[in-house]
């Protein structure tokens, strides 16, 4: 996003505020203006909106000028490497589905750094972007009833660790090692904005 250009917001109910991210947003350094805005509760952020909440009735007057983003490098979110054995139930239907060995997935997989997009279904779920669309196989045709916790999946062009052991519909294609998502004393361990690759172990 060019530094300096104000994010659209329209009021959300009455004590919130939403607001249009650009395709372009620095995620982290959007999150963390938002946060430090004067009486602000908590910040959300989705795929191309974010809500803002606020103690009380926020004041809408000049705040979408004073939301400004300070530039890409005012606040880079946080790389994380998480170890990951390429051993899921999936990795071969993957395979199948891009005419390609599991070998190659594993590579194509491991090659990229991923953009925590948003949260959700599961406290600590990082949506992660973007797969290379030679592997970006769809969810499957009907979930299982348990994913287990660590496990890495494939739904499209996006990527994921469950956080827990839960029903689940997306290609699993590996493990992660020695990492949790979430804690529930401190909150989840991937940011919006935070990086993330996956290191074949």
């Amino acid at each position: 996003m060019t530094p300096g250009a104000a994010l659209i917001v329209t009021p959300l109910g009455e004590a919130a505020l939403r607001f249009v991210l650009p395709a372009d947003v620095d995620r982290a350094a959007t999150r963390a203006a938002l946060a430090a805005l004067p009486g602000v509760r908590d910040v959300v952020l989705a795929e191309a909106h974010a809500a803002v909440y606020f103690e009380g009735a926020p004041t809408a007057e000049g705040l979408a000028a004073a939301v400004v983003l300070r530039g890409a490098a005012a606040l880079a979110g946080h790389l994380h490497t998480l170890r990951a054995r390429y051993d899921g139930p999936d990795l071969g239907r993957v395979a199948a589905w891009a005419g390609v060995s599991p070998d190659e997935v594993v590579r194509i997989h491991a090659a990229a750094t991923y953009e925590v997009r948003y949260l959700g279904f599961l406290p600590g779920f990082a949506y992660l972007a973007t797969v290379d669309a030679r592997i970006a196989a769809p969810r499957l045709p009907a979930p299982r009833p348990r994913v287990p916790k660590g496990a890495v999946g494939i739904a499209g062009p996006r990527t994921g660790v469950y956080p827990a052991a839960s029903p689940g519909g997306w290609n699993l294609v590996a493990t992660a090692l020695d990492f949790d998502a979430f804690d529930p004393r401190v909150g989840a361990t991937l940011l919006p904005g935070d990086r993330v690759r996956f290191e074949p172990a």
